[in-house]
């Protein structure tokens, strides 16, 4: 698990922190599995990323043949990102943006819009940017959130012992939250996964992730 420095004053400086304090990949570069499966009966289009870190599924995505838009708060992430889409001879089909999504958004509409664990310990109130996010969906397109639900004890206490407070809701109690129009809106997939984590000293420890995935009509 990366470190963070929760004494940041900013999003920006959080995140910056943790991707520059040290070298190459901060993850693994393979896409999420959950996107994976999710998108896989779509047809490829515009794309939005937001948090992409350094690019796995942003690449992913851009391999199938959809035009990406890349999003994160970090210029070290973005700057590899850019750095990895076009080692993977994708850079045609992918663009980057810095942007704070407190702040601001990309502009314009995407036929997916992706928020892959876009988690922060402060400075984002997530879902009023998930709120935006659909926003961005064009007619006849799709949102999909991944996100932590249940995530192992040694986590959880880790982010205590900081004074962290991370919202971690149900892909159910997150469409609540986000109130869409049902008559605008299908639930494609409401679902949580198992996830097993890997310690430094090789111990795992199981979690849950939720994947709520959203079809504008």
């Amino acid at each position: 698990m990366p470190n963070f420095d929760l004494t940041a004053r900013d999003a920006r400086e959080l995140w910056e922190g943790m991707y520059s304090s040290g070298h190459g990949h901060v993850w693994s570069g393979r896409p999420n599995p959950a996107l994976v499966d999710a998108i896989a009966d779509l047809t490829p289009g515009t794309a939005l990323d937001l948090g992409c870190g350094e690019g796995g599924d942003v690449l992913h995505l851009a391999r199938l043949g959809w035009r990406v838009t890349g999003v994160d708060v970090s210029d070290t992430a973005i700057a590899r990102a850019a750095a990895h889409a076009a080692e993977a001879g994708v850079g045609d089909l992918t663009r980057f943006e810095r942007h704070d999504l407190g702040q601001s958004f990309p502009a314009g509409l995407f036929d997916l819009v992706t928020a892959s664990f876009l988690h922060s310990f402060a400075f984002l109130d997530r879902t009023a940017v998930l709120a935006r996010a659909a926003r961005s969906v064009a007619p006849g397109g799709s949102l999909l959130v991944l996100g932590h639900h249940v995530v192992p004890e040694e986590q959880a206490a880790r982010w205590r012992a900081e004074g962290a407070e991370v919202d971690l809701p149900s892909p159910g109690e997150l469409r609540r939250r986000l109130a869409l129009p049902e008559a605008e809106w299908t639930v494609a997939r409401e679902l949580l996964v198992e996830r097993t984590t890997t310690g430094e000293d090789g111990s795992t420890a199981a979690g849950q992730d939720g994947v709520l995935r959203l079809d504008r009509r």
